[in-house]
């Protein structure tokens, strides 16, 4: 019942969507506003399909109704109710459904708030683009239609479900795959708007003040993808990292770097007209990169932690793919004239020269991991065998464009426009230069020495040194001319320029998170021992007892742990219980990982294996210093874009409200 229901619900939407794209174009063309009022109804309509689709599995997921295979290859009758709900994105099938669902939702939204409202160049655009977003929907039903259908039948039906797969059976992935997906489907509208900028002629900077906020929403969702992605790894993988370079996590950064440096791009284009051409260039290559991540994990051509196995999608994502950089590229040189850009570049020495250098660095980075994700799939395509590009080449390349990255970061807020002044320079990076050198001279005398380590603080002490003087300048000028509090002005600060202050905030964030990142990475305690009952491993200021094993069974694995009391010190500290879960379907168990998380270091421990009768196991203990701090710098990140996009109205009732405590 479900199956044929469901097949049926996506074979309309797919029907629903084609018409919802060729009624808003046919309509746009001849005029007709009776057509183009039955496109946006349709976007509405093609919504409620997808939802009442995304309900169907949902309620199959949850029944356990192994009818369908989808329902029988990712859920069990035991899964505790949240992995059932989860079981959605945990395969191929059902993560292009949650796909197609976000797409429908964000195309209804962005129908809901621009096709009455909105400046008029923008009703211009609307027709266009709906037709692209219904047109990027058609081809995730096209996918689920005639290619990994989340609907298909089972027969027989088995009596119960293989499972999850073990590594997203824990709460993070409730939240780390709902995050990206957003990420990834957000920057479709700034994409659709510039398609539709280019389709009607219409380009100027109008389109890129419509989705300013789109794209840094998405922008946010996808960084929180990748932060929280890191502490999935961290928590669950069982090796102590949180980034490996895994051609999948380089999937989800790449757009992420050509995202990042659109939104720095957009700034000189808005300010002094220029770089038309290369913000189209960065939101279309932003895009693609979506896509080629999502063809990365669900084609099955690499092997992966995070990817979906076997895909039979593939060549269709990389026809989807190619369809997309032939049709944008076809349209910039189709508009070549009308992009010309009307401002000149006046100085070397200028904020738009820093935030130009910032793109150059950004989009190196971002080549050097595409060309080492796909040099080991070009390699076995072309000559046969199978050629690894660890962890040594993306460090080596992209370390100095990352300092360079953090160098830049310092610079281009504060470095004024047009033309620097001796006196600007003077005024604005003198002090912070000096504070930077001097920090590196007392970590020399702290003992640090590696040479990138040095350089990663005295950069992150520079930038750090700009943002201060930058918000203790603006603050103590404001409260002075105003007669106003420093709190008062700091909060009013916040409200008049919310797009600078709020950048700000978010350069801190990744500058706390370099921080946490060169620290662990270079300062790490690793040590292997194997125990017996009653004896103790010394690990730094640490000391772990092994108190013995134990084991119990849960819904649906079988879980044995060690019991470990930590010291420091000598005094008792944190008591640990790292394990390992057996599945009934795997061969291999899988780590169940136990640390004492502090925000100066964490303890971190692995059981790495066990005499059955309990009589000895061996641990891997680490310690991880400032590890935390990634995390931290997440929070500070998303701290900064809630600044930057909130609605001025809300920032007035803080700024009101930190009056009235003053008062």
């Amino acid at each position: 019942m479900i199956s044929t229901l469901g097949g049926f619900v996506l074979f309309l939407a797919l029907g629903v969507t084609l018409y919802a794209a060729a009624a808003a174009v046919l309509g746009a063309r001849a005029g007709r506003e009776d057509w183009l009022a039955s496109s946006r109804n349709a976007v509405l309509a093609h919504f409620c399909l997808v939802t009442l689709a995304i309900f169907l599995l949902e309620y199959a997921l949850i029944t356990s109704d192994f009818s369908l295979r989808y329902v029988a290859n990712t859920s069990t009758r035991g899964s505790l109710t949240r992995y059932k709900i989860a079981g959605l994105w945990g395969s191929l099938e059902g993560s292009i459904l949650l796909w197609e669902w976000l797409q429908a939702l964000f195309a209804a939204l962005v129908v809901a708030r621009y096709s009455d409202r909105g400046p008029s160049g923008c009703r211009q655009l609307m027709p266009y683009v709906q037709a692209v977003l219904q047109g990027i929907s058609a081809f995730f039903l096209l996918l689920m239609t005639f290619g990994a259908n989340p609907f298909a039948p089972l027969f027989p039906v088995p009596p119960d479900g293989r499972g999850l797969n073990p590594l997203l059976e824990v709460t993070d992935m409730l939240i780390h795959p709902l995050l990206l997906y957003l990420g990834y489907v957000g920057f479709s509208v700034p994409f659709a708007f510039a398609m539709a900028a280019l389709v009607t002629g219409h380009v100027s900077e109008e389109w890129l003040t419509i989705t300013r906020r789109w794209t840094v929403v998405a922008w946010l969702f996808l960084t929180g993808g990748i932060f929280y992605g890191g502490w999935w790894s961290y928590r669950t993988l069982g090796w102590g990292g949180y980034w490996a370079w895994d051609p999948v996590e380089n999937a989800s950064f790449m757009p992420w770097l050509t995202g990042t440096a659109f939104i720095h791009s957009v700034m000189i284009q808005e300010r002094k007209r220029m770089l038309r051409v290369w913000n189209l260039v960065l939101i279309t290559l932003t895009f693609s990169l979506v896509i080629f991540g999502t063809f990365l994990t669900r084609s099955g051509i690499l092997g992966s932690v995070h990817a979906f196995a076997d895909g039979p999608v593939g060549v269709m994502f990389l026809a989807f793919l190619a369809l997309v950089l032939f049709f944008s590229f076809g349209l910039v040189a189709y508009r070549s004239d009308a992009l010309k850009g009307h401002g000149e570049l006046d100085s070397i020495v200028s904020r738009e020269s820093a935030f130009l250098l910032n793109n150059l660095v950004l989009v190196g980075i971002c080549f050097t991991v595409f060309l080492g994700t796909i040099f080991p799939l070009l390699a076995e395509a072309i000559r046969g065998t199978k050629i690894s590009v660890g962890t040594p080449y993306f460090n080596r390349v992209s370390v100095p464009l990352g300092l360079a990255l953090l160098l830049l970061m310092g610079i281009g807020p504060l470095i004024a426009w047009g033309r620097a002044s001796l006196n600007n320079l003077q005024r604005n990076f003198l002090k912070p230069s000096l504070a930077a050198l001097a920090g590196g001279a007392i970590l020399v005398a702290l003992g640090v020495r590696q040479a990138e380590v040095l350089a990663a603080f005295v950069f992150c002490l520079f930038v750090i040194g700009t943002i201060v003087f930058e918000f203790l300048v603006g603050t103590r000028t404001r409260a002075k001319t105003t007669g106003e509090g420093l709190l008062t002005a700091f909060a009013t600060l916040l409200l008049k320029s919310r797009r600078r202050y709020g950048g700000l905030i978010v350069h801190l964030g990744v500058v706390v998170a370099i921080v946490g990142i060169a620290v662990s990475s270079v300062y790490k305690v690793e040590r292997e021992q194997t125990l017996q009952p009653g004896e103790s491993m010394q690990v730094g200021p640490y000391s772990v007892r092994f108190d013995g094993m134990a084991a119990g069974e849960r819904p649906t694995h079988i879980l044995v742990w060690a019991n470990l009391m930590a010291f420091k010190d000598g005094q008792p500290l944190h008591t640990l219980t790292p394990g390992q879960r057996y599945y009934p379907n795997q061969q291999s168990p899988f780590a169940s990982v136990d640390a004492r998380y502090h925000w100066n270091e964490d303890l971190y421990v692995i059981l790495s294996a066990f005499e059955r009768d309990g009589s000895s196991a061996t641990f891997k203990v680490m310690i991880n210093p400032m590890i935390s701090w990634i995390w931290i710098g997440g929070g500070v990140i998303l701290l900064g874009v809630i600044v930057a996009v909130l609605p001025e109205r809300r920032l007035a009732l803080l700024a009101l409200r930190a009056k009235a405590q003053v008062a």
